[in-house]
């Protein structure tokens, strides 16, 4: 089976050749996107099922090299899934982006230069995901950099190109911090591959370890947007077309987290940072949570809410005991996929709205009632409410921060418990306000001008563009979604039990041997 762990990544790369030989040939490109996911969520659920049942990790030393001289492409129970979510996702967008292109033609997303960069995002993603090394991974982030660098700016707008360049400056900074911090362990270390790393990290002194677990740390929070990194996140993410927005929201962030916890859980063991996670997993919470409130516009709300809900798997790392560690995975799942159904839902909103302020978007639920439950559902979700997924993960966290017990864990539940709260607040008052408030409620012109000077600076809040037609597979994708949502709640039970076990293997070091033996074999 370790033959098909390489595929994860050069499938895509290939589709995103041949998409690019095949330019302006619309079917073409959707057929080999479509095709290429497809066979790598496939691939991806064997490994998933392979590794789980046999209890090891799959490696495989790309070129022959023996470990660890070699890229090492690593796959565990927690690899595969996120490959498996991850793949589900970037379908489900991609059909989306299929239905608006075919409805809009190459306006929001040209066909030509979205299918190739979609495929090369993809790679980077998975890339990142089985990296067996720092640099690899290193690869992966710049792989799915480069292409996110294009599909943000697709269309060429003022305010696309303005927000891609924050993006881009912020993202190159981070780049260069983490391949500062590779330099500098390589230099401590003489490796880079992660399973060396953490043997020979026990044996440089406390104060060198600490320099380098906070310099990674601080490249991966600046991806993750935990705070007070996160301030680019929603002035970059809401101008995208809606199908970037939506794979933006729900993978990108998740990249740094992923990375966050394979340093926390197997790189550092030794280096306890967990007091400062909690402080920054309370202010990510909070600060993004009150960031959300105080907005108008249904996208800059939801930034805002994923910047909130990173903190939650950064309180997860903090607790620190592989019970912990499997409820954080979990989350993390539950929040790709309700996060990226959100945004989707969001973009039918606009479409059939033109707008999407919630001062202007009214009268939906007559209007448009399927749309209506597309957003209501991963709302509550997120918001928490029992018995979702979203209820699941939140309650497992504090369960798991009940048995630990200090007073900075309490702080942190009723922190947790609060930002819930608000997240329900914010996204139902969005919709009552879009659904529920009639053509004869519009606010009278004061209110009208107070709540837009309310807004601010917010990109595009206040502009109505022209309503347009929703195809069916743009519902269709967001229902799938929205089913995925659902089925996080249904299949709680084995989902939850597949983290608890990735938990435990997180808490146990990784071997040379068994990875070369895995290689060899």
């Amino acid at each position: 089976m370790s033959g098909l762990v390489p595929l994860l990544v050069t499938l895509p790369l290939l589709g995103a050749a041949i998409n690019l030989i095949a330019n302006r040939r619309r079917r073409v490109q959707v057929a080999v996107s479509i095709v290429t996911l497809t066979l790598v969520c496939v691939i991806a659920a064997i490994l998933l099922v392979v590794v789980d049942m046999g209890g090891q990790p799959l490696a495989v030393s790309v070129g022959g090299w023996p470990i660890p001289f070699g890229i090492v492409l690593y796959v565990d129970r927690l690899a595969a899934l996120l490959v498996v979510v991850s793949s589900i996702v970037l379908l489900a967008v991609l059909l989306f982006s299929v239905g608006q292109g075919a409805a809009d033609g190459d306006d929001e997303t040209p066909v030509s230069i979205f299918h190739p960069s979609y495929l090369i995002l993809a790679a980077g993603i998975f890339n990142a995901f089985i990296a067996g090394d720092l640099f690899n991974l290193y690869v992966g982030f710049e792989i799915l950099l480069v292409a996110s660098y294009v599909l943000i700016t697709l269309g060429s707008t003022e305010s696309r190109i303005r927000a891609g360049v924050v993006y881009i400056v912020v993202s190159l900074v981070s780049s260069i911090l983490f391949l500062a911090a590779i330099a500098t362990i390589y230099a401590a270390l003489g490796t880079v591959n992660m399973a060396q790393v953490a043997q020979r990290m026990t044996e440089l002194p406390h104060e060198t370890q600490l320099v380098l677990h906070l310099m990674l740390l601080l490249a991966f929070a600046i991806k993750a947007a935990v705070f007070p990194l996160s301030f680019w996140l929603p002035d970059s993410y809401p101008t995208a077309p809606a199908p970037v927005t939506a794979v933006f929201a729900g993978l990108l962030t998740k990249v740094g987290v992923y990375a966050i916890i394979r340093t926390e859980t197997q790189l550092f063991r030794d280096s306890d940072v967990n007091l400062l996670l909690m402080v920054v997993a309370l202010a990510t919470m909070i600060v993004g949570i009150l960031g959300a409130v105080a907005q108008a516009e249904l996208k800059r709300i939801l930034s805002f809410t994923l910047v909130s809900h990173v903190g939650y798997m950064i309180f997860g790392l903090a607790i620190a005991t592989p019970v912990a560690i499997g409820a954080t995975i979990y989350y993390m799942v539950h929040h790709i996929v309700v996060q990226t159904t959100l945004f989707l839902s969001v973009g039918l909103i606009e479409r059939r709205a033109g707008s999407t302020s919630i001062l202007k978007v009214h009268g939906l639920m007559r209007a448009a009632p399927m749309i209506a439950v597309l957003y209501f559902i991963p709302a509550v979700n997120l918001g928490g409410l029992p018995p979702f997924s979203g209820f699941l993960g939140k309650y497992a966290l504090f369960d798991a921060a009940a048995e630990v017990g200090t007073p900075i864990m309490m702080v942190l539940m009723v922190g947790g418990v609060v930002t819930s709260l608000l997240t329900l607040y914010t996204l139902m008052r969005a919709w009552n306000l879009s659904f529920w408030r009639g053509d004869d409620e519009d606010l009278n012109e004061s209110e009208t001008e107070a709540r837009v000077a309310y807004l601010g600076g917010a990109p595009a809040a206040t502009m109505q563009k022209e309503r347009r037609a929703i195809p069916r597979i743009m519902t269709a994708s967001t229902a799938g979604m929205v089913a995925f949502t659902v089925a996080l709640t249904v299949f709680a039970g084995p989902l939850y039990a597949l983290c608890e076990r990735i938990g435990d293997g997180l808490s146990q070091p990784i071997s040379l041997v068994q990875l070369q033996e895995e290689a060899d074999g």
